[in-house]
C-alpha cells in the first residue's frame, strides 16, 4: 500500500511539472467575478490550483486526525467507566463483608470493652483543636 502511494504521488507530480512545462500560454483566473492579478499563464494557474488542493488535503487531515483523537477519547472515556463500575462494586463487596465481620465480632465479643467507649483524659489542659473549623470555643 505504501508502495503504490508513493508510485502514484510520484505520478501526479511528473504530470504537474509536465503540464507546468508545456503551458506558456497567457490565460486569467477570475474568482466570483474578479480578476486574480500576478496569474497570466496557464502555469501559474495550474499552481493555484495545486495550492487549492493542499488546502483541501490538509483541511481533510485535519478533520481525520480530529475524528480520531475523539474516537479515542470516547473510548478512554468508556474504558475509564467501565473501570470505575468495577472497582466501586469490588468496593461495595469489600464493605458488605467487612460489615459482616464487624457484626460477628460485636455479637461474638459480649462483654469484651469496646475502645470507642473509653473516654479521653487530658491532664489539666484544654485540648487543641486539629483545625479552626473544629474550633467551637471561639
Amino acid at each position: 500500500m505504501v508502495f503504490l502511494g508513493i508510485v502514484l504521488a510520484a505520478a501526479a507530480v511528473a504530470v504537474g511539472v509536465g503540464v507546468i512545462a508545456d503551458n506558456s500560454s497567457s490565460a486569467s483566473l477570475s474568482i466570483f467575478g474578479h480578476h486574480v492579478p500576478g496569474v497570466h499563464t496557464t502555469a501559474q494557474i495550474f499552481i493555484a490550483g495545486g495550492i487549492v488542493a493542499a488546502f483541501v488535503v490538509v483541511g481533510l487531515a485535519v478533520s481525520l486526525l480530529s475524528l480520531l483523537r475523539s474516537m479515542r477519547v470516547r473510548r478512554e472515556i468508556r474504558d475509564l467507566r467501565d473501570e470505575r463500575e468495577e472497582s466501586m462494586s469490588a468496593l461495595v463487596t469489600k464493605n458488605q463483608q467487612l460489615e459482616r465481620e464487624l457484626a460477628r465480632t460485636r455479637g461474638g465479643a459480649g462483654s469484651a470493652s469496646v475502645t470507642s467507649q473509653v473516654p479521653v483524659t487530658h491532664q489539666g489542659r484544654e485540648p487543641e483543636p486539629a483545625s479552626p473549623f473544629f474550633d467551637h470555643s471561639a
